[in-house]
């Protein structure tokens, strides 16, 4: 079974208040099994428009994934988070299947 990922870019604009966010966020995602892949860290843009912090979460699968937003706790989450931060959030599910051949 794929698993589901999120993938934020998120531009934090007051990052004290933004605090209490990251400050909560780890209890939720160790609820639903989370896994962070990419949490902040260098990048460069090479194509399109960007934000200034990028993150990848792992869940075992896109119904885990999905279950993870939508409770209450993350919720709540979601409502510390808003007034100190825009951005954007694409709940996917992975791929399980054949890669391509050198």
């Amino acid at each position: 079974m794929p698993k589901g990922y999120w993938i934020a870019r998120i531009d934090v604009h007051n990052m004290d208040g933004y605090k209490d966010y990251v400050a909560q966020n780890g209890a939720v995602f160790a609820k639903f099994g989370a896994k962070f892949l990419v949490r902040g860290g260098r990048f460069e843009t090479r194509e399109g428009a960007s934000r200034s912090r990028n993150v990848v979460l792992e869940f075992r699968d896109y119904e885990t994934a999905l279950a993870c937003y939508n409770s209450p706790e993350y919720t709540h989450l979601v409502a510390l988070r808003s007034p100190h931060s825009e951005g954007d959030v694409v709940i996917i599910e992975g791929y399980d299947g054949p890669q391509p051949q050198s």
